[in-house]
């Protein structure tokens, strides 16, 4: 409409130029002219205004389009890291879940194993005890009984059992060994080891070349005592000579001579007992 207004005032100078108007006439024109012309100006300032208001209002949306799109994008990638990392904790909750079942399996075949030795511990001192109680005191000066280990060992001197250079047993260890007999029958579930030892000093006898010779028919005389006269299982029971090769004392004195000169007894759990708790160690996983 203010396009139209200002058409109408340029026509009507143009007819004023070509006719004639009074004084008066003219400065009302005059005046609406300049209504119009300024009214032609404050709408073209605006009009300007308004075109760069669009021009910024247009690269504000470009940027918010451009911020949209790379919010679009940020979140695509959290949803994939996210979507990784539910993954790898899944595996990792079924990983410690695993680790969780091996460990119960370790803490149970542990907890066999020192049950086992604990019981083993707790026959072995019964079994020490209930020796030690049935020896009488001259016996207890010929007869050791300790533990090591787990492992009852049980050491009778030499010249209580044989008389010098011989394999033959005395009269007077057939007590002793009638009550060391006794306590093995009382603990069925052990083995029996016996081994001759010897000094270093040098055997000549007829039939026995050397202190082997002499240990392993010692230690074959108890095995055989214990298993005829006292009816041990000879399946329990093995016969070993170590010579002069295992001492105990110097062989520079006497006294040391003759400390190792002895005969053991030793006591042990049943070998196979413990294999069976080390078939059912827990085998390692892969992870």
């Amino acid at each position: 409409m203010k396009f139209k207004a200002l058409f109408i005032g340029a026509a009507l100078i143009g007819m004023m130029s070509t006719s004639c108007v009074t004084n008066k006439k003219y400065s009302e024109l005059q005046g609406k002219y300049d209504e119009l012309q300024s009214s032609y100006n404050s709408t073209r300032e605006e009009l300007i205004n308004c075109n760069a208001d669009t021009r910024n209002l247009q690269q504000q949306l470009q940027a918010a389009q451009q911020s949209n799109g790379e919010l679009k994008q940020g979140m695509a990638e959290l949803k994939n890291t996210l979507d990784k990392s539910m993954d790898a904790n899944a595996q990792g909750s079924v990983n410690i879940a695993k680790l969780v079942d091996e460990i119960n399996a370790s803490n149970k075949y542990i907890k066999q194993l020192v049950d086992a030795k604990s019981k083993s511990d707790s026959l072995n001192i019964a079994l020490t005890n209930k020796l030690t109680r049935s020896l009488s005191t001259d016996e207890l000066k010929e007869v050791d009984v300790k533990v090591l280990k787990g492992v009852v060992y049980i050491s009778l001197a030499d010249n209580m059992l044989f008389k010098t250079g011989s394999y033959e047993i005395n009269d007077r260890a057939m007590e002793t060994l009638s009550k060391i007999a006794k306590i093995i029958k009382d603990y069925k579930d052990y083995d029996v080891l016996v081994e001759g030892n010897t000094d270093n000093v040098p055997i000549s006898r007829p039939n026995i070349r050397n202190n082997w010779d002499l240990s392993d028919l010692r230690a074959s005389s108890v095995v055989q005592v214990l298993q005829n006269d006292f009816g041990i299982d000879p399946k329990r029971m093995t016969a070993a000579g170590r010579g002069e090769y295992n001492p105990i004392a110097s062989n520079d004195s006497e006294l040391g001579r003759q400390r190792n000169r002895r005969t053991e007894i030793i006591i042990t759990p049943k070998l196979d007992q413990f294999l069976d708790l080390i078939d059912q160690a827990p085998e390692e996983k892969d992870k």
